[in-house]
């Protein structure tokens, strides 16, 4: 590859990271929160869930799932389920002429030749480059002559069935879960979780919802995830932990059916204040977020609710 070829590379990768970091930034400034699904309601008929390949079922991860969610909310789109314009051809239908499609990302890592060498010549590690390519894919709504089934939009999940999966995940988890005191938190010194008890609450769903965040903080424990938990209140990596926990916590509640909300929406500054710094932040939150849900869903029974990933790795 020729210097030319790798430095037009390297301003792809800077730019796509640009792109997606000021997209979210853009919603977060005027209070809308990509990780929260608000267009769920009495004119909405839109599933609850994680997006979704509309050909191989298999389901977005990291900040795919932003990015998916977010087009969802801007076109009032009535479906979670994608395809791209291949996809659509080879299902037998099409994208409608002048539709625009939805910008989702693969991300990995690669080592160059010269990386390799000095590696060799030096005797260490070869130290990897992360890189992320882009690539487009249409929501079903914009498609026509699909199948029926791949066309069909799913009905939400019984809500009445909520409940006892959280609280069974919870169990079976294994964590220190303790209901008390008037605050919820995660103490990583001491690996516990504490959350008030759910009649303190002005509606039960929010205790689960709060659950799931601070679980969210516990799989970052060195016997789990091993995520950096030092950081201290008021700093960037505080800041940063809760916006995984955050994403999380909303993974986790689409995957059970339960309409994601902001926890902590005095947060908004401090997480806007590490994005602008860092461009790269966002896909690492989002991407550590969806490790942390698939660990927690890993505790589900089968069929009952999963995080696993689609085609894409999602990379820090």
């Amino acid at each position: 590859m020729s210097r030319h070829e790798r430095s037009r590379r390297s301003a792809d990768r800077v730019s796509l990271y640009d792109e997606i970091t000021d997209k979210i930034i853009a919603d977060l400034e005027v209070g809308r929160v990509p990780w929260v699904q608000p267009w769920r309601g009495p004119t909405a008929e839109t599933p609850l869930c994680l997006p979704t390949n509309a050909t191989t079922g298999r389901r977005y991860s990291g900040i795919n799932v932003l990015l998916l969610w977010g087009a969802v909310i801007e076109h009032a789109f009535p479906s979670q389920s994608w395809l791209t314009f291949r996809q659509a051809l080879t299902l037998g239908g099409n994208v409608r002429k002048g539709e625009h499609g939805t910008t989702v990302v693969y991300a990995d890592r690669f080592v160059s030749e010269e990386e390799k060498q000095r590696a060799r010549e030096t005797e260490e590690e070869a130290q990897a480059i992360p890189f992320l390519k882009r690539f487009t894919v249409f929501n079903v709504a914009q498609c026509e002559d699909l199948p029926d089934e791949v066309a069909i939009v799913a009905p939400p999940p019984d809500l009445h069935l909520v409940e006892p999966r959280v609280e069974a995940l919870i169990r079976a988890t294994g964590i220190d879960f303790r209901i008390g005191g008037n605050s919820a938190f995660y103490m990583p010194a001491l690996d516990y979780v504490q959350v008030p008890p759910p009649q303190d609450f002005f509606e039960p769903i929010n205790w689960h919802r709060t659950a799931l965040h601070e679980l969210g903080h516990a799989t970052g424990h060195v016997s789990r995830l091993g995520r950096d938990l030092t950081g201290s209140f008021g700093t960037k990596k505080y800041a940063f932990e809760e916006l995984v926990a955050e994403i999380n916590a909303a993974f986790c509640c689409a995957s059970f059916g339960i309409a994601p909300t902001v926890r902590h929406a005095d947060y908004i500054g401090s997480w806007l204040e590490v994005l602008r710094e860092d461009n790269r932040a966002i896909v690492r939150a989002a991407s550590q977020a969806s490790k942390a849900a698939d660990w927690l869903l890993s505790f589900v029974p089968d069929g009952e609710a999963a995080a696993s990933h689609d085609q894409t790795r999602e990379a820090a």
